[in-house]
């Protein structure tokens, strides 16, 4: 969706909600090469760990921190991306990238995600203002009920942020609060077609159901910071680094294909040093 542009309606609806669903921000043939690239890529299959859940199921995650001009960089330097993030974050210094990372959910095996905030992981990296920080995440194959696709509760945002512990090997909400949540407000379930954006505050309570079907799930999550949310515990410093917007066509027009080392990944040891 080529110099997309939210509405005052769909803002509205985000700050309502704690998340915004844009269906088709992507076109057929953009999901397309994000899912070639995701299954063809050497570099990202390198740089994926297994995040196991409570039952021993994995999902595998790929994370990384500089967005390139590789396609998936120029995808999160996308001025639809950037703008957006912009629009919905509260402040008005310039937006950053704070790391990206796919996430790929295999038939029968991918594994569930326990009830969380992002901010319930990113308070530990002492960043202090949660509206200023801001997830998006596109669909690159479906994402339905049968395959684990993203469950929330809507407007938990407005809860501020509750305490997490360990879930097997991720953090995971108080199930006494998600309980209190899911009396008081709506379970949703975000079912997406491939190119489909789900835009979430850092608050919002999320889950997902391992993955019992026979075709995969992947997606990019792609978080975004204002230059001025500064963290006292963060090493990568991209969350600080002002994003220089590339135009939406770059994504296709742009000589592009996978990630390279530089895109600075994340490995597992260091994800259990930081928790």
């Amino acid at each position: 969706m080529p110099n997309f542009q939210l509405n005052n309606q769909q803002i509205s609806d985000y700050h309502r909600d704690g998340y915004l669903i844009v269906e088709n921000f992507l076109s057929g043939e953009e999901a397309d090469k994000l899912y070639r690239i995701a299954t063809e890529d050497g570099t990202m299959q390198k740089h994926a760990f297994d995040l196991n859940d409570q039952q021993g199921k994995k999902t595998k995650l790929s994370l990384w921190y500089t967005p390139g001009n590789d396609t998936y960089g120029l995808l999160t330097k996308s001025e639809r991306m950037v703008n957006s993030a912009y629009k919905l974050m509260e402040g008005d210094s310039a937006v950053c990238h704070f790391h990206s990372k796919l996430m790929q959910k295999e038939p029968k095996v991918g594994g569930a995600w326990e009830w969380h905030q992002d901010y319930g992981y990113w308070y530990k990296n002492e960043f202090l203002f949660p509206g200023q920080m801001i997830s998006v995440m596109i669909a690159i194959t479906e994402a339905n009920k049968a395959n684990g696709c993203l469950q929330v509760i809507k407007g938990t945002h407005h809860m501020g942020r509750i305490e997490h512990g360990f879930a097997g090997e991720q953090v995971g909400a108080s199930q006494h609060y998600v309980d209190l949540a899911l009396k008081t407000l709506e379970l949703v379930y975000v079912e997406l077609k491939p190119g489909d954006a789900l835009f979430f505050h850092s608050n919002l309570l999320h889950r997902s159901e391992a993955n019992t079907s026979d075709k995969s799930r992947w997606s990019l999550i792609s978080c975004y910071n204002r230059a001025s949310n500064i963290p006292y515990n963060e090493p990568s410093g991209s969350s600080t680094v002002p994003l220089e917007m590339v135009p939406d066509e770059a994504l296709m027009t742009w000589e592009a294909d996978g990630l390279g080392d530089s895109a600075n990944f994340l490995a597992k040891e260091k994800d259990e040093a930081l928790k």
